[in-house]
């Protein structure tokens, strides 16, 4: 239950995300398959950072002390860019348009997403 209460919180950040940059599209007929397009990205969006972030972190170790975590916020975005691209390709109609989009989106749907979860309080 608790991983369908996390994809929910995603969909919802990510729906704020394109709702508050231009950059950040979401397209559809109607307000339901929009919301499909944003749960299924949701489901990407979690795969590829349980999938690919922890790599990049061991990987990126010096990195991340070097600059004290802030190189967090790039790979956020790349994720984010690389998940645009992931959707584009299984044809959902998402798209990231660049890296600055991709940034001020990682850090709404992470801030966005933290907030839900401090409301809903969903177990890790």
């Amino acid at each position: 239950m608790s991983m369908l209460i996390k994809t929910g919180i995603t969909a919802v950040a990510l729906a704020v995300a394109t709702l508050l940059l231009d950059g950040i599209t979401v397209t559809g007929d109607d307000t339901g398959r929009r919301a499909l397009v944003l749960v299924a990205v949701a489901v990407i969006f979690g795969l590829v950072n349980a999938i690919i972030k922890p790599i990049i972190k061991t990987l990126g170790c010096a990195f991340y002390v070097l600059t004290l975590g802030l190189i967090g916020l790039v790979v956020n975005a790349l994720l984010l860019l690389l998940t645009s691209k992931i959707a584009t390709e299984i044809d959902l109609p998402f798209h990231v348009a660049g890296f600055w989009a991709a940034f001020w989106g990682a850090i709404i749907v992470g801030v966005v997403g933290w907030l839900l979860n401090l409301f809903i309080g969903a177990d890790d």
